[in-house]
Protein backbone atom coordinates (compact mmCIF):
# COMPACT_ATOMS: atom_id res chain seq x y z
CA UNK A 1 0.00 0.00 0.00
CA UNK A 2 1.21 3.38 -1.02
CA UNK A 3 2.07 5.33 1.91
CA UNK A 4 -0.09 9.03 1.80
CA UNK A 5 1.74 12.41 1.85
CA UNK A 6 3.27 13.51 5.18
CA UNK A 7 2.63 16.51 7.77
CA UNK A 8 5.12 18.37 6.21
CA UNK A 9 4.38 18.03 2.68
CA UNK A 10 0.08 18.44 3.30
CA UNK A 11 1.19 21.68 5.21
CA UNK A 12 3.42 22.25 2.58
CA UNK A 13 0.50 21.88 -0.06
CA UNK A 14 -1.76 24.15 1.79
CA UNK A 15 0.31 26.60 2.55
CA UNK A 16 -1.56 29.54 1.74
CA UNK A 17 -4.82 28.46 3.67
CA UNK A 18 -2.26 28.00 6.56
CA UNK A 19 -1.03 31.69 6.14
CA UNK A 20 -4.97 32.83 5.85
CA UNK A 21 -5.09 31.31 8.99
CA UNK A 22 -2.15 32.40 10.77
CA UNK A 23 -3.62 36.06 12.01
CA UNK A 24 -6.62 34.17 13.56
CA UNK A 25 -4.16 31.46 15.54
CA UNK A 26 -2.00 34.60 16.53
CA UNK A 27 -4.56 36.42 18.17
CA UNK A 28 -6.01 33.70 20.11
CA UNK A 29 -2.50 33.00 21.43
CA UNK A 30 -1.68 35.83 22.23
CA UNK A 31 -5.09 37.87 23.64
CA UNK A 32 -6.39 34.67 24.63
CA UNK A 33 -4.17 31.69 25.39
CA UNK A 34 -1.08 33.44 26.71
CA UNK A 35 -2.58 35.90 29.67
CA UNK A 36 -4.44 32.54 31.05
CA UNK A 37 -1.28 32.02 33.07
CA UNK A 38 -1.89 35.26 35.07
CA UNK A 39 -5.26 33.35 36.60
CA UNK A 40 -2.95 32.33 39.31
CA UNK A 41 -3.43 35.60 40.66
CA UNK A 42 -6.77 34.85 42.12
CA UNK A 43 -4.91 32.57 44.48
CA UNK A 44 -2.90 35.26 45.58
CA UNK A 45 -2.82 38.32 47.36
CA UNK A 46 -1.20 39.33 44.51
CA UNK A 47 1.25 43.21 45.12
CA UNK A 48 2.17 44.44 41.59
CA UNK A 49 5.11 45.70 42.84
CA UNK A 50 6.37 42.41 44.28
CA UNK A 51 5.04 40.21 41.08
CA UNK A 52 3.65 37.22 40.65
CA UNK A 53 5.97 34.94 41.92
CA UNK A 54 6.62 36.90 45.10
CA UNK A 55 3.30 37.36 46.03
CA UNK A 56 1.51 35.95 49.19
CA UNK A 57 -0.62 32.33 48.45
CA UNK A 58 -3.95 33.18 49.99
CA UNK A 59 -5.38 29.97 48.18
CA UNK A 60 -9.33 29.99 47.67
CA UNK A 61 -9.80 33.27 50.34
CA UNK A 62 -10.91 35.19 47.62
CA UNK A 63 -13.23 33.18 46.45
CA UNK A 64 -14.66 32.53 49.83
CA UNK A 65 -14.89 36.42 50.70
CA UNK A 66 -17.29 36.50 46.97
CA UNK A 67 -19.26 33.87 48.33
CA UNK A 68 -19.84 35.48 51.76
CA UNK A 69 -20.43 39.26 50.34
CA UNK A 70 -23.84 40.28 51.11
CA UNK A 71 -24.71 41.45 47.97
CA UNK A 72 -22.87 37.97 46.11
CA UNK A 73 -26.59 36.55 45.87
CA UNK A 74 -28.47 39.58 44.90
CA UNK A 75 -25.60 40.55 42.20
CA UNK A 76 -25.55 36.51 41.30
CA UNK A 77 -29.84 36.87 40.74
CA UNK A 78 -29.49 40.00 38.48
CA UNK A 79 -26.92 38.55 36.45
CA UNK A 80 -28.82 35.44 35.79
CA UNK A 81 -32.14 37.29 35.68
CA UNK A 82 -30.52 39.73 32.51
CA UNK A 83 -29.36 37.06 30.70
CA UNK A 84 -32.45 34.56 30.70
CA UNK A 85 -34.95 37.41 29.65
CA UNK A 86 -32.23 38.03 26.68
CA UNK A 87 -32.05 33.91 26.19
CA UNK A 88 -36.11 34.08 26.16
CA UNK A 89 -36.78 37.14 24.28
CA UNK A 90 -33.46 38.08 22.09
CA UNK A 91 -32.33 34.49 20.81
CA UNK A 92 -35.28 33.43 18.66
CA UNK A 93 -35.05 37.03 16.81
CA UNK A 94 -32.19 36.54 14.33
CA UNK A 95 -33.36 33.19 13.48
CA UNK A 96 -36.82 34.89 12.70
CA UNK A 97 -34.94 37.93 11.21
CA UNK A 98 -33.02 35.23 8.84
CA UNK A 99 -36.08 33.00 7.70
CA UNK A 100 -37.81 36.19 6.44
CA UNK A 101 -34.79 37.90 5.08
CA UNK A 102 -34.04 34.79 3.13
CA UNK A 103 -38.08 34.63 1.44
CA UNK A 104 -36.97 38.24 -0.17
CA UNK A 105 -36.58 37.54 -3.59
CA UNK A 106 -35.60 41.05 -5.00
CA UNK A 107 -31.50 41.07 -4.04
CA UNK A 108 -31.77 45.02 -4.47
CA UNK A 109 -34.29 44.56 -1.45
CA UNK A 110 -32.85 42.42 0.50
CA UNK A 111 -29.43 43.70 0.82
CA UNK A 112 -30.71 47.21 1.61
CA UNK A 113 -32.72 45.47 4.90
CA UNK A 114 -29.31 43.30 5.79
CA UNK A 115 -27.86 46.35 5.98
CA UNK A 116 -30.20 48.04 8.34
CA UNK A 117 -30.29 45.60 10.48
CA UNK A 118 -26.62 44.71 10.64
CA UNK A 119 -25.56 48.39 11.19
CA UNK A 120 -26.39 48.71 14.65
CA UNK A 121 -23.80 46.40 15.71
CA UNK A 122 -20.96 48.64 14.84
CA UNK A 123 -22.34 51.12 16.85
CA UNK A 124 -20.34 51.15 20.29
CA UNK A 125 -22.65 50.89 23.28
CA UNK A 126 -21.40 54.49 24.41
CA UNK A 127 -23.68 55.17 21.40
CA UNK A 128 -26.44 52.72 22.12
CA UNK A 129 -26.60 54.42 26.00
CA UNK A 130 -26.75 58.00 24.61
CA UNK A 131 -29.25 57.49 21.89
CA UNK A 132 -31.08 55.16 25.00
CA UNK A 133 -31.16 58.66 26.89
CA UNK A 134 -32.49 60.78 23.84
CA UNK A 135 -35.05 58.67 23.34
CA UNK A 136 -36.22 58.11 27.27
CA UNK A 137 -34.96 60.73 29.36
CA UNK A 138 -36.86 63.18 31.42
CA UNK A 139 -35.22 66.27 29.94
CA UNK A 140 -34.44 65.81 26.67
CA UNK A 141 -36.27 62.30 25.55
CA UNK A 142 -38.58 62.11 22.33
CA UNK A 143 -41.12 59.90 24.08
CA UNK A 144 -41.60 62.31 27.22
CA UNK A 145 -41.65 65.15 24.65
CA UNK A 146 -44.55 63.07 23.32
CA UNK A 147 -45.84 62.07 26.47
CA UNK A 148 -45.99 65.87 27.54
CA UNK A 149 -47.17 66.95 24.09
CA UNK A 150 -50.51 64.74 24.83
CA UNK A 151 -50.81 66.73 28.08
CA UNK A 152 -49.97 63.67 30.48
CA UNK A 153 -47.22 63.43 32.81
CA UNK A 154 -43.98 62.78 31.89
CA UNK A 155 -42.06 59.13 32.92
CA UNK A 156 -38.53 58.86 34.38
CA UNK A 157 -38.07 55.46 32.56
CA UNK A 158 -34.46 55.32 33.23
CA UNK A 159 -34.88 55.96 36.62
CA UNK A 160 -37.28 53.05 37.28
CA UNK A 161 -35.64 49.86 38.60
CA UNK A 162 -38.94 47.29 37.36
CA UNK A 163 -38.22 48.73 33.83
CA UNK A 164 -34.28 48.64 33.41
CA UNK A 165 -33.80 44.79 32.48
CA UNK A 166 -36.68 45.64 29.86
CA UNK A 167 -34.68 48.44 28.51
CA UNK A 168 -31.19 46.47 28.48
CA UNK A 169 -33.13 43.70 26.41
CA UNK A 170 -34.41 46.26 24.05
CA UNK A 171 -30.68 47.38 23.61
CA UNK A 172 -29.54 43.98 22.83
CA UNK A 173 -32.18 42.94 20.19
CA UNK A 174 -31.60 46.92 18.68
CA UNK A 175 -27.72 46.42 18.90
CA UNK A 176 -27.04 42.09 17.92
CA UNK A 177 -30.41 40.79 16.83
CA UNK A 178 -29.66 42.03 12.87
CA UNK A 179 -25.67 40.74 13.26
CA UNK A 180 -26.74 37.50 14.62
CA UNK A 181 -28.70 36.53 11.37
CA UNK A 182 -25.42 36.40 9.86
CA UNK A 183 -24.61 32.64 10.98
CA UNK A 184 -28.04 31.24 10.91
CA UNK A 185 -28.20 32.31 6.73
CA UNK A 186 -25.18 30.72 5.80
CA UNK A 187 -26.91 27.90 7.65
CA UNK A 188 -29.92 28.51 5.66
CA UNK A 189 -27.60 29.17 2.16
CA UNK A 190 -26.26 25.74 2.52
CA UNK A 191 -29.50 24.15 2.29
CA UNK A 192 -30.00 21.77 -0.48
CA UNK A 193 -32.55 23.51 -3.20
CA UNK A 194 -34.13 20.18 -4.16
CA UNK A 195 -35.55 20.17 -1.42
CA UNK A 196 -37.55 23.30 -1.73
CA UNK A 197 -38.43 22.01 -5.45
CA UNK A 198 -39.44 18.73 -4.26
CA UNK A 199 -41.79 20.53 -1.75
CA UNK A 200 -43.02 22.96 -4.09
CA UNK A 201 -43.83 19.61 -6.58
CA UNK A 202 -45.94 18.18 -3.90
CA UNK A 203 -48.08 21.27 -3.17
CA UNK A 204 -46.29 22.48 -0.12
CA UNK A 205 -46.75 26.45 0.44
CA UNK A 206 -44.09 28.90 1.74
CA UNK A 207 -44.76 28.55 5.46
CA UNK A 208 -44.89 24.61 5.15
CA UNK A 209 -41.16 25.05 3.25
CA UNK A 210 -39.78 27.04 6.05
CA UNK A 211 -41.51 24.51 8.95
CA UNK A 212 -40.50 21.01 6.95
CA UNK A 213 -37.16 22.11 5.58
CA UNK A 214 -35.42 25.34 6.29
CA UNK A 215 -36.02 24.98 10.25
CA UNK A 216 -34.89 21.05 10.53
CA UNK A 217 -32.27 21.52 8.61
CA UNK A 218 -30.76 24.53 10.30
CA UNK A 219 -31.31 22.83 13.38
CA UNK A 220 -27.77 21.66 14.49
CA UNK A 221 -26.87 26.01 13.70
CA UNK A 222 -29.36 26.39 16.51
CA UNK A 223 -28.47 24.15 19.11
CA UNK A 224 -24.87 25.44 18.48
CA UNK A 225 -25.46 28.96 19.36
CA UNK A 226 -27.92 27.84 22.30
CA UNK A 227 -25.38 25.78 24.01
CA UNK A 228 -22.91 29.04 23.63
CA UNK A 229 -25.63 31.56 25.06
CA UNK A 230 -26.26 29.04 28.04
CA UNK A 231 -22.53 28.99 28.45
CA UNK A 232 -21.90 33.13 28.45
CA UNK A 233 -24.78 33.58 31.56
CA UNK A 234 -22.90 34.81 33.44
CA UNK A 235 -20.65 36.80 31.23
CA UNK A 236 -23.32 39.62 30.58
CA UNK A 237 -20.95 42.61 29.68
CA UNK A 238 -20.38 45.54 32.17
CA UNK A 239 -20.21 48.11 29.77
CA UNK A 240 -23.82 48.51 28.75
CA UNK A 241 -24.90 48.09 32.33
CA UNK A 242 -22.61 50.40 33.37
CA UNK A 243 -23.44 52.95 30.88
CA UNK A 244 -27.23 52.91 32.79
CA UNK A 245 -26.42 52.31 36.15
CA UNK A 246 -28.04 54.87 38.62
CA UNK A 247 -27.64 54.91 42.32
CA UNK A 248 -31.80 54.20 42.23
CA UNK A 249 -31.72 51.25 39.78
CA UNK A 250 -28.46 49.80 41.84
CA UNK A 251 -30.26 47.01 43.23
CA UNK A 252 -31.47 45.49 39.61
CA UNK A 253 -28.48 46.52 37.83
CA UNK A 254 -25.73 45.57 39.97
CA UNK A 255 -24.34 42.19 38.18
CA UNK A 256 -20.95 40.05 38.53
CA UNK A 257 -19.62 42.01 35.75
CA UNK A 258 -19.54 45.23 37.40
CA UNK A 259 -18.57 44.06 41.19
CA UNK A 260 -15.45 42.61 39.07
CA UNK A 261 -14.89 45.92 37.71
CA UNK A 262 -15.22 48.31 40.35
CA UNK A 263 -13.05 46.09 42.65
CA UNK A 264 -10.10 45.98 39.99
CA UNK A 265 -10.08 49.09 38.01
CA UNK A 266 -12.57 51.94 39.62
CA UNK A 267 -12.40 53.16 42.83
CA UNK A 268 -9.72 53.45 45.57
CA UNK A 269 -6.98 50.71 45.61
CA UNK A 270 -7.80 48.35 42.94
CA UNK A 271 -7.66 44.51 44.25
CA UNK A 272 -6.54 42.53 40.87
CA UNK A 273 -6.20 39.54 42.62
CA UNK A 274 -10.48 40.08 44.02
CA UNK A 275 -11.29 41.29 40.55
CA UNK A 276 -9.71 38.13 39.00
CA UNK A 277 -11.11 35.37 41.18
CA UNK A 278 -14.89 37.08 40.39
CA UNK A 279 -13.94 36.12 36.53
CA UNK A 280 -12.82 32.88 37.03
CA UNK A 281 -15.51 32.25 39.05
CA UNK A 282 -18.26 33.22 36.45
CA UNK A 283 -15.69 31.19 33.64
CA UNK A 284 -16.15 27.80 35.62
CA UNK A 285 -19.77 28.53 36.02
CA UNK A 286 -19.99 29.24 32.43
CA UNK A 287 -18.41 26.08 31.63
CA UNK A 288 -20.47 24.07 33.45
CA UNK A 289 -23.22 25.23 32.10
CA UNK A 290 -22.20 24.97 28.63
CA UNK A 291 -21.17 21.07 29.40
CA UNK A 292 -24.09 20.46 30.98
CA UNK A 293 -26.25 22.01 28.11
CA UNK A 294 -23.87 20.50 25.41
CA UNK A 295 -24.67 16.75 27.00
CA UNK A 296 -28.28 17.36 27.32
CA UNK A 297 -28.61 18.48 23.85
CA UNK A 298 -26.80 15.90 22.23
CA UNK A 299 -29.00 13.29 24.27
CA UNK A 300 -32.43 14.82 23.99
CA UNK A 301 -32.09 16.30 19.83
CA UNK A 302 -28.76 14.36 18.83
CA UNK A 303 -26.95 17.53 18.26
CA UNK A 304 -23.89 18.85 20.31
CA UNK A 305 -20.47 21.28 19.61
CA UNK A 306 -18.67 17.69 20.71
Amino acid sequence: MKAGPTLGRRIIDCRYIYILLLPGLLFFIIFRYAPMWMLVIAFQDYNPWAGVFKSEWVGFRHFLYLLRDPWFFLMLRNTLAINLISLVFFFPLPIVWALLLNEIRHSGYKRFNQTIFYFPHFLSWVIVASLTYFLLSVDVGILNKFISYLGLQKISFLQKPYLFWIILTLQDIWKESGWGTIIFLAAIAGIDMEQYEAAIIDGAGRFKRIWHITIPSIMPTIMVMFILQIGRMLSLGFEKVLLLYTPNNSHVSDILDTLAYRTGLAGGIPNYSYATAIGLFSSIIGLILVSSANYTSRKITGESIY
